[in-house]
């Protein structure tokens, strides 16, 4: 029996999703990375290769007021931030790109936490 590699399995998916998923200047594409005890938004431009904004649990900015960076409220949190600090560029509409992820917990979370905030997609 093969050993189960989800990593291998992620970025398997990932790759199959990005054939479809592409960022436009007039819709970025969010991309979504979730590791074990953080989770990473960007919003890229793929047209010109440049991240337009980006948010992390990483930041003081962020986890200054979280228990922990690993929960759905920590999510939901980059989610809120990103989508305020996008807004102020004028991105308004995006892509969303969970990254090869279920769309479902700390990923879920996040869409939740941008889409409150005045972000569509």
């Amino acid at each position: 029996m093969a050993e189960i590699d989800r990593k291998a399995q992620r970025i398997k998916r990932h790759k199959r999703l990005r054939k479809r998923i592409v960022g436009t200047p007039e819709r970025p594409r969010l991309a979504v990375y979730r590791s074990l005890h953080h989770i990473y938004a960007q919003i890229i431009d793929d047209s010109i290769g440049h991240t337009l904004v980006a948010a992390s649990t990483l930041e003081d900015e962020v986890s200054k007021d979280l228990k922990s960076t690993k929960d759905r409220q920590a999510a939901r949190t980059v989610g809120e931030v990103i989508a305020r600090r996008a807004l102020e560029k004028g991105i308004k509409r995006v892509v969303f790109d969970r990254g090869g992820n279920a769309y479902h917990g700390r990923v879920a979370a996040l869409a939740e936490g941008a889409r409150s905030e005045g972000l569509e997609f």
